[in-house]
């Protein structure tokens, strides 16, 4: 059995007046073999994926949901393009998420480059995004009043409050961090917030997250 991926769902249907708790246990090898215990009140599963297990322990482990961040001019893990950084027109990157959950009141967006020299360097960051957004277009950080009422940009590391796209030093290339944030309630920050105030007062908040990575070298 431990070169055999096991499964074992039981399906069930709780009645909303029960309220009752089922356990669903779901054995699944990845890279050996995993065991997830996990308690779903009125949920009914029949099949789960290896990313819906991975979803479902983040959510276990955390507290918050993990859903889908996209870019369509690149992939989880490839090359961002060079108009979306200082080689070019530094631009923010078209961005697009879906499955947010379903109480979400706003999004934040903080997008970090971890392998700075001096340490995790803020390219971005936006907060008090309309729960009904669904995407980011491309250059939206230059336009965010007009396509995003209410949403609010912080201040990153360049020093401004807007989008500064990849501009490592020459060497191995980067990683960029574009993680968003669906929360239950708007955040009271000001424009030109820091990122480590924007993650205190996200706190207690947090219903989901999401995160797409690129990478960039010069």
């Amino acid at each position: 059995m431990d070169a055999v991926v096991a499964r074992d769902v039981r399906e069930q249907t709780v009645s909303a007046s029960q309220r009752a708790v089922q356990r669903v246990a779901i054995a699944e090898e990845v890279s050996g073999r995993h065991l997830l215990s996990i308690s779903l009140p009125d949920l009914r599963i029949a099949a789960l994926t290896g990313a819906a297990v991975a979803a479902l322990a983040i959510y276990f482990a955390t507290g918050a949901w993990a859903f889908e961040l996209t870019a369509p001019s690149f992939r989880a893990g490839g090359k961002i393009p060079a108009e979306f950084t200082c080689s070019g027109a530094d631009q923010s990157p078209e961005l697009r998420w879906q499955e947010a959950p379903a109480d979400t009141r706003a999004f934040a967006l903080l997008m970090t480059d971890p392998d700075a020299p001096s340490g995790t360097f803020t390219h971005w960051l936006v907060f008090n995004l309309p729960p009904a957004l669904n995407m980011l277009p491309a250059n939206a950080s230059r336009t965010l009043a007009a396509y995003a009422p209410g949403a609010i940009q912080g201040a990153t590391d360049f020093g401004r409050s807007r989008y500064g796209g990849p501009c490592p030093p020459p060497g191995s290339p980067h990683n960029y961090h574009f993680r968003l944030y669906a929360l239950d309630t708007p955040l009271a920050l000001d424009a030109g917030a820091s990122a480590a105030q924007l993650e205190s007062a996200m706190k207690g908040h947090v219903l989901g997250t999401s995160e797409l990575i690129g990478t960039f070298g010069r």
